[in-house]
């Protein structure tokens, strides 16, 4: 033993060495060098943005603080600057689609991975996936075309009637408005909802499904007291990036929500999100004051998006280590 230990201790350098310049000959140190200043130019372009962000919307900062939040005046003849109207419309709008979104996108993604043939499965999934490229103006102009006027004639009779006694569906009916927006970003966000829903309900192993159908479970209770279970974190990260991207959208959104800085509890009634007024007004603001009161607005919705962005990515990260059974002992 005594005789072994000095060789194998006075290899480790001289291997160390020879392993940096043979890396450094062969290449590999100039690619990890390269690679890893893109990978940084990623990161150094979202801590500018933020940093663009902060800075330009100093003035706002310095004048409301923290009542920029729960003011409901937004006046610009004033210079009187409030968040809240458009706070709530874009967190209602979210909410709603994701309410209407959840339950289609799970109950698709659950077909498609578990229940539905390959054939139909991959068939399916190619124009799911070509709904996730249509541009969200397209979105829009069926909202107009479609949305609105059902609205109007058909959505807004049939639950006024039976629940207009709730606050959420009082009041009169343009077709435009909170609802008819959460509608229109619905069917934009259910494509990702069922893309990434689908992968992670794949990535469950199949000896989770073996083993309830050998206990003598149907194919559905395997699915749905085993596979879904099992998948449950990933399925979360899907619906927070469909958040995230409902929390975003824009041209969608400000051709079906009204336009108008007014907090209201019926679901009927226009409203304003962060991105749609920032689309809307930014060309138009004369004074700096009007101008970083939309830089600020900007500011929130991307770290908004940024942090559900990356809680989704890490429960998708999670789950597909679980999944492939990296990590288990």
């Amino acid at each position: 033993m005594a005789t072994v230990n000095p060789t194998i201790q006075s290899a480790g350098p001289a291997a160390g060495s020879r392993s940096f310049l043979s890396k450094l000959r062969d290449g590999d140190e100039i690619a990890r060098l390269i690679t890893f200043l893109f990978a940084a130019s990623v990161v150094l372009i979202t801590v500018l943005l933020v940093y663009e962000l902060w800075i330009s919307s100093a003035l706002p900062r310095q004048k409301f603080g923290l009542h920029f939040f729960v003011t409901q005046v937004w006046d610009p003849v004033m210079d009187e600057y409030g968040a809240l109207p458009f706070i709530y419309g874009t967190l209602v709008t979210s909410v709603v689609s994701l309410l209407l979104a959840v339950p289609l996108g799970i109950g698709a993604s659950i077909f498609l991975a578990e229940l539905a043939p390959p054939q139909i499965s991959d068939t399916l999934q190619f124009f799911i996936d070509l709904l996730a490229a249509v541009p969200s103006v397209i979105y829009g102009l069926l909202g107009v075309f479609i949305v609105v006027p059902l609205m109007r004639t058909v959505i807004f009779p049939g639950l006024n009637k039976p629940l207009g006694f709730l606050p959420f569906f009082k009041g009169p009916s343009y077709g435009v408005g909170f609802l008819t927006a959460g509608i229109v970003m619905a069917i934009m966000v259910i494509p990702y909802i069922i893309s990434v829903s689908r992968e992670v309900l794949l990535s469950v192993p199949r000896d989770q499904r073996e083993a309830a159908l050998a206990l003598g479970s149907t194919r559905w209770e395997s699915t749905w007291k085993v596979v879904v279970p099992f998948a449950k974190t990933g399925i979360m990260g899907s619906i927070f990036l469909a958040l995230a991207r409902a929390l975003g959208e824009t041209m969608a959104v400000t051709m079906v929500i009204g336009n108008t800085p007014k907090i209201s509890a019926s679901l009927f009634a226009p409203g304003y999100s962060i991105a749609a007024v920032i689309a809307n007004e930014f060309t138009e603001a004369t004074g700096d004051l009007y101008l970083q009161s939309l830089i600020e607005l900007g500011l929130v919705l991307f770290l908004l998006t940024f942090i559900l962005n990356g809680l989704a990515r890490l429960l998708i990260i999670v789950t597909t280590q679980k999944g492939s059974g990296v990590g288990n002992r």
